[in-house]
């Protein structure tokens, strides 16, 4: 499928220069440009590429200034970035769309199937489970009994949802992704840990989308929540009974202990761990590999564990790697003085 400039430009408002009808039907990076390509410039370091870039059409802010002419036919926007998003968005929708039951998906007849719904080869839906409208099933799924699935949902394969579990509309969940295992509860007892039943759920509601082998497990009693909006990456684990706040983001590997609550519009780096039965705030930022001992309020950009402030950590990260040299002056200090003492 082909867009020419103009299109594109009626699209996301921008301004054209260069050939209006130049045509494009992929993408490409700036650096890596091809004919037939439309790529995007929003970050100053690249600007050098735009004046030999290879593509036939390249996104660029209107506060860029360039030197020289460029090769490409140029949509000048507010923020590239922006746009290039959203117009990967509306390829993505242009792709066609599966559909039908294969013959060889389990499908429980006590199950509930609405219009539109394709379900691939060995997925298996159980009895009672409920799947809306428009929705995905990828081969191999597992969709647990009495599961309810909202509308124009994307589940991939070897995606597993345990009993009960309930999904809100236009959730996407990633291969291997796990939601309602049991949450992680044993009691200490004589003769080792004796298990503590999960009995509650999980809620996913609209417009979340979960990574690959992610897992979210179910509550010990209530639920588990994760609200609207929320972008969680691979390799994420969110424990039982905790709540997750709307437009919430999630790097890779972070981890949430049990019955933590998250505010909403939160952003935490890869590998940051919270720990459980805390509050964190509303717009709170974790930079990588942060520990949150204790909870946060809101309005918060932090890193390091305990996570403190952007510049006193930096500044304390330079102190510690002089530590091996201030340890050497103290302890020759220390012999100064002892020999003093003696001296006296």
């Amino acid at each position: 499928m082909e867009f020419s400039a103009k299109q594109i430009a009626q699209v996301i408002q921008g301004t054209i220069e260069g050939d209006e009808n130049a045509t494009v039907h992929t993408f490409a990076k700036i650096e890596e440009g091809q004919p037939g390509a439309i790529s995007f410039l929003s970050n100053p370091k690249y600007t050098h590429y735009i004046y030999d870039t290879k593509s036939t059409i390249v996104l660029i802010d209107k506060s860029v200034e360039l030197e020289k002419p460029s090769p490409a036919t140029l949509i000048r926007v507010d923020n590239a970035y922006e746009c290039v998003a959203k117009l990967l968005q509306i390829y993505e929708a242009a792709k066609p769309r599966k559909s039908g039951i294969d013959p060889l998906a389990s499908i429980s007849p006590k199950a509930t199937v609405g219009k539109d719904v394709y379900v691939g080869a060995f997925a298996v839906i159980g009895d009672n489970a409920v799947i809306g409208d428009g929705c995905q099933i990828y081969p191999h799924a597992v969709i647990g009994d009495g599961v309810k699935v909202g509308e124009q949902c994307l589940i991939y394969p070897n995606v597993t949802i345990y009993h009960g579990c309930v999904l809100g509309n236009r959730v996407t969940l990633h291969a291997g992704s796990v939601v309602g295992s049991d949450g992680f509860g044993f009691a200490p007892s004589a003769n080792g840990y004796d298990k503590i039943p999960q009995i509650g759920i999980v809620t996913i509601e609209d417009d979340v989308e979960i990574g690959a082998n992610t897992c979210i497990d179910r509550s010990t009693m209530g639920s588990t929540y994760v609200r609207k909006g929320v972008k969680l990456d691979n390799l994420v684990q969110i424990a039982h009974n905790t709540d997750i706040g709307e437009n919430t983001v999630m790097s890779a590997q972070v981890g949430i202990a049990g019955s933590t609550k998250v505010g909403q519009w939160c952003m935490f780096g890869g590998q940051v761990g919270i720990a459980g039965h805390i509050t964190i705030g509303n717009k709170v930022f974790l930079g990588a590999q942060s520990g949150v001992p204790s909870s946060l309020g809101d309005n918060q950009t932090l890193i390091g564990t305990p996570p403190m402030e952007k510049l006193p950590y930096f500044k304390s990260q330079a102190i510690f790697q002089k530590l091996p040299d201030l340890y050497k002056q103290i302890m020759r200090l220390q012999k100064e003085v002892d020999e003093l003492k003696k001296s006296k």
